[in-house]
């Protein structure tokens, strides 16, 4: 039976969804200052096998429309690990960065040719404290944590997009990160932390892989994950190396986990608690996914 990971036609079910989603994409709303600051997103992006899972498409699709269509999008991903703070090249049509094998050639030929975004270049620049200036990268473009769900989010591709490196596996730093981006929310720009919740892919099984089993470690993390952010604890989740259970299947490198304080920091004290907008799993990995604000 054709799946997410032996697709029929790859990338199909993206093509299905592209019909229904356009019309009502190009009928959002635009963010406007009245609607007050966007919240910050913590997503599991997916790989490749995203676009063969309609399911996940669509529901990352209806986060985006029911959120106001933002100025601009900034997003840290898990797969650019850089010191300092570096943003990707700002200009229009900035190639993609394909940071994935094994897949069809389909996957290699995607676009996602987003406006140019210097304006948020500048901004997120302003930002910073001059102890610590965020480069610009020349050509670097956005890798497949970012390109891979906003084409699902926003398949126009109409909203300007910039990526931001992962500087640090401190927490608190990540936080502080967050904190100094969060003014940009007040202004329309939706500030994203890209990772999975639960990544532990050294550790699949064919049961997994098939989708017939979850670990044990990996619900484990996860309730553990969705207690601790929903109830804004920083301490806890900040010492997660040591005190979240199923480590370290859940997470044999703090890559996929660490965006989630970039957005804990963007949110500040958010009004609201977070809460949980996509949960289930991609072979036995939970890809729970957070709103905060």
């Amino acid at each position: 039976m054709p799946g997410p990971l032996d697709p029929a036609v790859p990338a199909g079910a993206y093509d299905a969804f592209l019909p229904g989603a356009l019309p009502r994409a190009r009928a959002h709303r635009a963010w406007a200052p009245a609607d007050g600051p966007l919240p910050a997103l913590y997503l599991s992006h997916g790989a490749p096998p995203l676009f063969d899972d309609g399911p996940w498409i669509d529901a990352l699709f209806a986060w985006a429309q029911s959120l106001p269509k933002p100025r601009a999008v900034l997003i840290v991903s898990a797969h650019w690990e850089t010191a300092p703070p570096t943003l990707s090249a700002p200009a229009a049509h900035t190639p993609l960065v394909y940071d994935f094998g094994g897949f069809h050639p389909r996957y290699h030929r995607m676009r996602y040719d987003t406006p140019d975004a210097s304006a948020l270049a500048r901004r997120v620049a302003a930002t910073m404290p001059d102890a610590e200036p965020v480069h610009q990268h020349p050509a670097r473009g956005l890798d497949h944590g970012a390109w891979v769900p906003l084409m699902a989010m926003y398949p126009l591709a109409d909203v300007p997009v910039l990526q931001l490196s992962l500087p640090t596996h401190d927490p608190a730093r990540l936080l502080g990160l967050g904190r100094r981006l969060g003014p940009l929310r007040e202004e329309g720009v939706l500030v994203v932390g890209s990772g999975f919740m639960v990544h532990g892919l050294p550790f699949l099984t064919r049961e997994m892989l098939a989708g017939r089993t979850v670990p044990g470690w990996g619900t484990d993390f996860d309730a553990w994950a969705a207690d601790a952010v929903t109830r804004g604890d920083l301490d806890e989740l900040s010492a997660w190396t040591d005190r979240a259970p199923g480590m370290p299947y859940a997470h044999p490198t703090p890559d996929h986990f660490l965006p989630l304080f970039v957005t804990l920091g963007a949110a500040g004290d958010a009004p609201r608690p977070a809460r949980s907008v996509i949960d289930g799993h991609m072979m036995g990995l939970s890809r729970r996914s957070f709103e905060i604000g």
